[in-house]
């Protein structure tokens, strides 16, 4: 059942309140109230008639905000003091794989997962390139903040980027595909915490080390081609000073769970890339 707050106004409890209304008792018989006492309650009774028919009116056109109660609201409260997740992950480790891959700008991500792709038969998802794609998707309510972030080397609010990351995995999932590369991301621990709580808890992350000026080298190396709006000197270092203050922490929040495997990336493509397979068939995930 719902209730609603009746609302009365000044005047009514005005009204409701004056003792005129009352008439005085003598001998046991009440006394017929005067000619001007009988205007003046006269006068009031049309008042609060007239006060209570608006208060109606007002509260038809602007009802009260309805509630409904909490079907169990102790199991509610004994979750949530709990610190645990409201809400189970969309997916469960046994339906899918994900893998964060992680490193600073340049490091090789992109290039060692598109080989992972083409042998393994991994389903390859960058951040950043959902982030691009949905700001340039007409109509997008996010295309301008993802465009500020990605001219100043921020990191995008955590809720964009895990939506679009969850959209991606739902409809690939759909396909039959289960094995995800989740590339550059999580950037920061929100959402690395908020990712394995409501779409799936990763199975490890692959760490790319690699040495800044080689990182830097690398991508203005690339920026004379790819035509990046961050592919430049200034957004360069801002990329690396935020990837230092926030991604870092994350890849030591899963070091200490066991859940990192570093990777030297100075060193040639190959090279590189028969680490990472052995790093796979280790874990089990290929």
């Amino acid at each position: 059942m719902y209730s609603r707050t009746v609302r009365v106004t000044p005047l009514a409890r005005f009204a409701r309140s004056r003792n005129l209304a009352r008439v005085r008792f003598a001998s046991g018989r009440p006394s017929p109230p005067s000619p001007s006492q009988g205007k003046i309650l006269a006068a009031l009774g049309l008042l609060a008639i007239g006060t209570t028919i608006v208060a109606s009116v007002y509260n038809k056109s602007h009802p009260m905000p309805m509630v409904e109660p909490a079907k169990n609201p102790a199991a509610f409260n004994k979750e949530a003091a709990s610190g645990k997740p409201l809400k189970k992950p969309t997916f469960s480790p046994d339906e899918v794989t994900v893998v964060f891959v992680l490193g600073g700008p340049g490091s090789g991500k992109g290039t060692q997962c598109a080989k992972l792709v083409a042998e393994k038969g991994f389903v390859h998802l960058s951040a950043g390139d959902l982030l691009r794609a949905e700001q340039k998707r007409e109509g997008s309510k996010y295309g301008g903040l993802i465009a500020e972030c990605i001219r100043e080397g921020t990191i995008v609010p955590q809720e964009v980027t895990v939506a679009l990351l969850e959209q991606a995995i739902t409809e690939e999932h759909k396909k039959g595909n289960s094995r995800f590369l989740v590339d550059g991301f999580p950037r920061k621990m929100d959402q690395a915490l908020v990712f394995e709580e409501q779409i799936v808890p990763s199975a490890f992350t692959l760490f790319f080390e690699c040495p800044e000026q080689v990182m830097l080298d690398r991508l203005l190396q690339r920026g004379k081609t790819s035509g990046r709006t961050d592919d430049n000197i200034d957004s360069i270092r801002k990329r690396f000073r935020t990837f230092v203050d926030t991604s870092m922490p994350v890849v030591d929040y899963f070091d200490k769970k066991g859940k990192v495997v570093k990777l030297s990336c100075d060193q040639p493509i190959d090279s590189v890339y028969g680490e990472v397979k052995a790093a796979l068939e280790k874990k089990g995930v290929v």
